[in-house]
């Protein structure tokens, strides 16, 4: 295996093929960048997350083909005066729906003729308090999100223009002064979109200035902070001109979401693919005089570590084909593609720099072998040190936990036992708005609906019956319901005129958890009526519809994802372990390990979002989304820290093999995991919450992983299992002759 490496090294480092190998990813770069549709130009952001058998999706299906006045999507205006609205306000609104019946914005389909109701019709449909009105205006529901911005963006001017002011800039509740604010699913989906394509250049630009700081401060070498964010930014030029036109044939959906993470994850395991390799080369210059020497004995030990590592992501992220849910689903593609490009990049790319810049790479703290450096010292009319230069405090820890294990392994179980059992106090929502700004304009005037009417008002359930001709009481059993507040006059389907549309408002937040779970309930009773009215096979003749049932349908389709995706991924990175290591005894502890982290990231995470950030739930696609990140991400440095350890075993006792590892990988890993988590941890400083919760959720799993298993767990379990840590590898008896 070593002399297969050694010579694939040549490929990459030799006196010609270093330049050629720089040449072919320039190359590669450019015209793939020249030829190639960018991938930010490829976005799908409106992408349905549920498959069309879904209940809600069959419902609304049903609803704009028996009902089309309903199909198109609303855009609400909310008009807002604390001090209560006054006659001229109610009568520029009736003007603005005059001026958007005679000539419509672009791509509006519809409004209701509020300049044909008497005023006092108008001031019907006011608050309680007389201070808020919602109209409604109508786009086309084929319309993209850019084509809505537009048509939008041409109603505010008319407003602009008709009221001699911008009520849309506004504070909301300010005394005396009219506001108005956007919501529903067009102001909702245009605020959305624009708070994901404002953060990709700024997570980019902070990604990047992060790494290029933490390499600084770790590495203290300028050159070296370049050197993996040259591999990192070249395989990220490779990487959206390939996911781009991947997305231009219909092959794969890309979302702004999934390329916002997936420059985090390129930038923080790309950069610490280059330095495991960076951290061996520089540790063989002290001891090998011949740079392409050490370079290449480098690649050898570390290239199996980098490859089984990437594999690992890899295969973890590609196990999100198998989910039903359109977001992880869309993940899959391009967070398996990156992963597989920036290990390329780190195997071929990174190894011809480090050819080509050699030990300068490191300036100005160059490593030398002993006589390099008194030969140095020697010219610099320094006084020469005897003696091999020995970096005790890097092994403290190795020492540590070879002297004690036990202790180790207790305390860290408690820890992270500890941690663990915050989990059950963790509540979830499927709110999606509840995961934006407080300030953001859409979510401003749901907020505002839902204060100044009924909650239920802001999103109805819709109930779709066959009734088969049958005269049925379902109207008045479901408003007999504890948890409904009406239940409308029922629409009579244009194709078939047996199908009825019933809106049923609650009495509860229709986004809340609550809410959802009447929606099964709310199914049941309509069966029971159908039943009763003779009706055939009522279960399948009702479809329940709108915003509560399709987060009903999310939280069901994600939990089925769960149950799937993480025994695959559990399953795909024991197999490689088993592969790699060759002991299923390893395979076992570093499995579990590293779930125990993942549990106890999500109760640190909990912890740290509820009562330092003060969110009252986190989302409820965060669990998954963090377990196949951190179970992922987190054994790479267990395969990078064990695979040291089982080399150094083949040739001396298991306890200096323990300790030698751990103090050799210590340094690296420690570098890796801090740049790492601060890729994540930038996620934080968004305005999204989803990408907060998850970014502190990972970046929390990756410290204990890099802090607490690593460096301590791990190897004290190695420990303690002794020779059956290897079981049943090919070298136990070379452990045993090696601990005789």
């Amino acid at each position: 295996m070593t002399e297969n490496m050694l010579t694939i090294s040549r490929w990459f480092t030799g006196k010609w093929s270093r330049w050629a190998t720089l040449l072919v990813w320039l190359t590669t770069a450019a015209l793939m960048n020249v030829l190639l549709p960018s991938v930010n130009n490829e976005e799908t952001n409106n992408a349905p997350n549920l498959a069309d058998s879904k209940p809600s999706v069959v419902a609304e299906a049903i609803a704009n083909r028996e009902f089309p006045a309903g199909g198109d999507v609303p855009a609400l205006l909310v008009w807002h005066r604390s001090g209560g609205l006054l006659d001229n306000d109610l009568s520029r609104v009736q003007e603005l729906s005059y001026r958007l019946t005679k000539t419509p914005v672009l791509h509006q389909t519809n409004i209701p003729p509020l300049h044909q109701m008497p005023l006092a019709g108008l001031k019907s449909q006011l608050s309680k308090d007389g201070s808020t009105l919602v109209t409604p205006v109508f786009f086309d529901k084929n319309a993209d999100t850019e084509q809505l911005k537009t048509g939008t963006e041409q109603l505010k001017k008319e407003v602009r223009e008709l009221f001699g002011a911008d009520p849309f800039a506004v504070p909301m509740g300010r005394a005396e002064e009219l506001s108005a604010r956007m919501t529903g699913p067009v102001g909702i989906q245009i605020d959305a979109t624009g708070l994901f394509q404002n953060a990709d250049v700024t997570l980019l630009l902070a990604t990047v200035l992060l790494v290029l700081l933490l390499l600084l401060c770790i590495y203290r070498s300028p050159i070296l902070a370049l050197i993996p964010l040259v591999g990192v930014g070249f395989a990220y030029s490779v990487i959206g001109p390939l996911l781009g036109w991947l997305a231009h044939t219909g092959w794969i959906k890309v979302d702004s979401q999934g390329i916002s993470i997936m420059t985090v994850l390129l930038f923080g395991a790309g950069t610490d693919y280059c330095l495991f390799l960076i951290a061996r080369f520089r540790h063989l210059l002290k001891t090998e005089g011949g740079k392409i020497r050490a370079l290449r004995s480098a690649f050898s030990g570390a290239a199996g570590a980098i490859a089984m590592s990437g594999l690992t992501v890899v295969l973890s992220m590609l196990a999100l084909l198998t989910a039903e849910y359109g977001a992880f689903h869309r993940f899959a593609a391009p967070f398996s593609i990156a992963i597989l490009v920036m290990v390329l990049a780190s195997l071929t790319l990174v190894p011809a720099l480090l050819a080509i810049i050699g030990r300068a790479s490191f300036w100005p703290f160059i490593p030398r072998t002993d006589e390099e450096q008194e030969e140095w010292m020697k010219r610099k009319g320094k006084p020469i040190i005897s003696g091999r230069r020995v970096s005790a405090p890097r092994y403290r820890i190795g020492n540590f936990v070879v002297k004690r294990p036990i202790l180790i392994i207790i305390v860290s179980m408690i820890l992270l036992g500890t941690l663990a059992a915050f989990t059950s106090q963790i509540r979830y929502t499927y709110d999606i708005l509840s995961s934006f700004p407080k300030d953001m304009a859409s979510r401003e005037g749901f907020r505002l609906i839902g204060e100044q009417f009924s909650e239920g008002e802001l999103a109805p359930v819709q109930l779709i019956v066959d009734t088969q001709g049958k005269p049925t009481s379902l109207a008045e059993d479901v408003k007999l319901l504890p948890y409904v507040t009406a239940v409308a006059e029922p629409k009579i389907g244009r194709v078939n005129a047996d199908i009825l549309a019933y809106e049923v408002t609650l009495n509860l937040n229709p986004y809340s958890i609550d809410a959802m779970k009447r929606v099964p309930e709310l199914r049941a009773a309509a069966e029971r009526s159908l039943s009763m009215a003779g009706v055939d096979n009522p279960g399948t003749r009702i479809w329940v519809g709108g915003q509560t049932a399709e987060q009903y349908d999310t939280k069901v389709t994600g939990d089925r994802d769960t149950r799937v995706i993480i025994p695959i991924v559990i399953g795909m990175i024991a197999l490689l372990l088993l592969l790699y290591l060759r002991s299923i005894v390893a395979m076992l502890y570093l499995v579990l390990t590293v779930i125990l982290s993942y549990f106890s990231a999500l109760g640190l995470g909990w912890l740290v979002l509820h009562y330092g950030f003060g969110a009252d739930a986190i989302q409820g696609a965060i669990p998954l989304y963090a377990f196949v990140f951190i179970v992922a991400l987190g054994e790479d440095y267990n395969i990078f820290m064990i695979s040291s350890i089982w080399q150094k075993r083949r040739t001396m006792p298991l306890k200096q093999a323990i300790r030698d590892g751990v103090g050799e990988t210590g340094s690296v890993i420690t570098s890796a995991g801090l740049i790492l988590a601060g890729t994540f941890a930038v996620l934080a400083t968004l305005p999204i919450q989803v990408l907060v919760q998850f970014g502190t959720v990972t970046a929390i799993g990756v410290l204990l992983d890099t802090f607490i298993v690593r460096p301590f767990l791990v190897p004290a379990i190695t420990m303690i299992l002794g020779r059956w840590s290897f079981w049943p590898g090919e070298h136990k008896e070379i452990v045993e002759r090696a601990e005789a």
